[in-house]
């Protein structure tokens, strides 16, 4: 009798405990909770940022090539024409081999941004470009090629090997668990462009690890609010995943102002703030000029792709690489040349007197 006591209080006890547990793992924000803190950040306008000197993830991000010196000058210029936000990609590889070193560099960031009165947004899985990387010496541009070296995270490898997750999960979670409540850092953008690149484009081959990623996100309940970004309206139980679990709706497109006010119509259905997290590509007419006014018309936060060009190359357009030509005469992406003279010193202005720096 006693033994069926002491079992049925033991069983008591767990039940209660897991209960506990239960409560305390996050779940996606309320509406009004989002709203809420949308309301404290004032307009977020910026720039998809990696320095002019790295061509990937790995290179800006490993000890050898970690540039602090380019960093701060190059962010000193968002800075002065008014950017108050950049997004910034991490890549797993460069915390498995140098975890402590690699989170010590994501501070030594931080405190470079925040000297500059920039937040930042950092990404942890991407679906574009090149399938598979190794730490150490990158790959010198291919002239003329966009984003010829970019990386994606965690690639191919992901689904040639599932046991990765076990790298993956405590990358997720020791980030996450080191900067939650990081006030220097505005969102977790935790799958870039799912389904983007590759032999599984268009179909759901990345929705188990998105799954996953948003699980052991919300296992952390950072106090920044968690999103991935809407990119494709051929991806529909993707999108379905992504803008039902996301604190704050954040998306891409590259149309010109007519669509991207379509879009944006879409998304309020949402009743959550909306943050464009890549616009501005001058050819296909999604430009400053253009999208930048009605974003901030529309409080929706504006983050165009490119700040300084360099080795990402991404003054060349994504379809179309120009071998022989050191310079397009129309930029697609990117504002300021390395030596600080812009693209366009009209978009500048324009830029300047939206942020209210004119």
């Amino acid at each position: 009798m006693k033994k069926s006591i002491v079992c049925i209080m033991l069983v008591c006890i767990i039940f209660v405990s897991c209960g506990n547990r239960q409560q305390t793992t996050g779940k996606i924000w309320t509406k009004e909770k989002a709203n809420e803190w949308y309301q404290g950040q004032g307009w977020l306008r910026g720039c998809n940022f990696i320095p002019s000197t790295a061509i990937n993830q790995l290179e800006m991000w490993q000890a050898q090539t970690f540039d602090s010196t380019t960093i701060d000058r190059e962010l000193g210029w968002a800075e002065e024409i008014g950017m108050n936000c950049m997004r910034v990609f991490l890549h797993h590889l460069t915390w498995e081999i140098d975890k402590e070193g690699f989170k010590k560099r994501v501070g030594e960031y931080l405190d470079i941004a925040d000297k500059h009165g920039i937040k930042t947004i950092f990404v942890f899985f991407d679906d574009c470009w090149n399938p598979t990387y190794s730490a150490g010496k990158q790959p010198a541009p291919q002239p003329g090629v966009h984003n010829s070296g970019w990386l994606r995270d965690p690639g191919d490898l992901f689904f040639q090997d599932s046991t990765l997750t076990k790298v993956l999960e405590p990358y997720v979670k020791d980030i996450l668990t080191t900067f939650k409540d990081d006030n220097r850092i505005v969102l977790w953008d935790l799958y870039n462009e799912p389904g983007g690149s590759g032999g599984h484009r268009y179909n759901n081959k990345s929705l188990p690890l998105l799954r996953l990623i948003f699980a052991w996100a919300r296992e952390i309940d950072p106090s920044q609010p968690l999103t991935a970004g809407y990119w494709s309206k051929n991806l529909p139980n993707l999108n379905k995943f992504q803008l039902e679990n996301s604190d704050v709706i954040t998306y891409h497109t590259y149309d010109d102002s007519v669509n991207h006010q379509l879009l944006i119509d879409k998304l309020k259905q949402y009743g959550r703030p909306l943050i464009c997290t890549e616009y501005m590509a001058r050819t296909q007419n999604s430009t400053f000029q253009t999208i930048m006014p009605m974003l901030k018309a529309e409080h929706v936060g504006a983050i165009n792709w490119g700040l300084v060009s360099g080795k990402t190359n991404t003054i060349f357009a994504w379809d179309k690489p120009l071998l022989n030509v050191k310079e397009p005469e129309v930029w697609f992406h990117d504002i300021f040349r390395q030596d600080h003279t812009p693209f366009d010193q009209n978009e500048i202005d324009i830029i300047k007197k939206l942020n209210g720096k004119d």
